[in-house]
C-alpha cells in the first residue's frame, strides 16, 4: 500500500508532468501550421568574383543590391521585381572562395568564410544540380545571350529553347563557375 508521503511525492511529480504535456500538444500545434513558401535566396560559392558579377549583371532581369567588387567576399544580385501578383523577392548571392582557402582538417569554426558543409576541402561542384529561373520570354532571353559579346563568350550553351514534357519551353547553360543555369517559361 501505498503511503501518503508517496501519494504526496506522485501528486506533485503527475500533475506538472500532465500540464507539460498539455502545454507540449498546444506548442505542437502551433509548429504544426508553420510551412515555408518560398526560396529567398541561392548562394553559389564563385572563384572569381569580377568575373562572376560582370556575367550575372548582364542578365536581364539581376540588379546588384551589395558588393560587387572584386575584393568582396559576399555580393547579392535582387531577381525579377515585385509586383502586384509577387510580393516575395529572390536573390542570388556569390560568395567568394579560393583555391587552398581551407586545408583538410583545419579548424574554422569561427570563420564564417571558411566553414564547408562537410569538414572537408571546399570545393564547387558542377553537378550540384541546376537553379531554374523563370523568364517571360524564353526565346528573347536565349537570342539575348547568345548574341551578347561578353555573356556568349562567358558560358557555355547547353541546348537550345526546348519545350519539355512537363509544361515549360527551357534552356540550360553552364555559368562562368560551371553551375547549371536553367531558364524557362511556363507553356500555356
Amino acid at each position: 500500500m501505498l503511503q501518503s508521503r508517496q501519494i504526496f511525492g506522485i501528486y506533485c511529480f503527475a500533475i506538472p508532468l500532465l500540464y507539460l504535456c498539455a502545454l507540449n500538444r498546444e506548442w505542437y500545434y502551433h509548429i504544426q501550421v508553420v510551412e515555408v513558401h518560398r526560396i529567398s535566396a541561392i548562394t553559389l560559392k564563385v572563384r572569381d568574383m569580377e568575373k562572376s558579377c560582370s556575367f550575372y549583371s548582364k542578365i536581364p532581369g539581376f540588379r546588384l543590391t551589395y558588393g560587387g567588387k572584386p575584393s568582396d567576399r559576399f555580393t547579392t544580385f535582387e531577381i525579377g521585381k515585385e509586383s502586384k501578383a509577387t510580393t516575395a523577392t529572390t536573390y542570388l548571392n556569390l560568395e567568394l572562395i579560393k583555391e587552398g582557402e581551407q586545408e583538410e582538417g583545419e579548424d574554422n569554426s569561427d570563420n564564417f568564410y571558411k566553414k564547408s558543409n562537410f569538414g572537408g576541402k571546399m570545393k564547387v561542384s558542377e553537378d550540384f544540380g541546376r537553379i531554374i529561373f523563370h523568364t517571360e520570354n524564353v526565346d528573347r532571353l536565349y537570342s539575348y545571350m547568345k548574341n551578347h559579346e561578353y555573356i556568349s563568350k562567358s558560358i557555355v550553351f547547353e541546348n537550345e529553347p526546348t519545350d519539355a514534357p512537363w509544361g515549360e519551353r527551357f534552356f540550360h547553360i553552364r555559368e562562368p563557375n560551371g553551375y547549371q543555369l536553367s531558364f524557362a517559361q511556363p507553356l500555356l
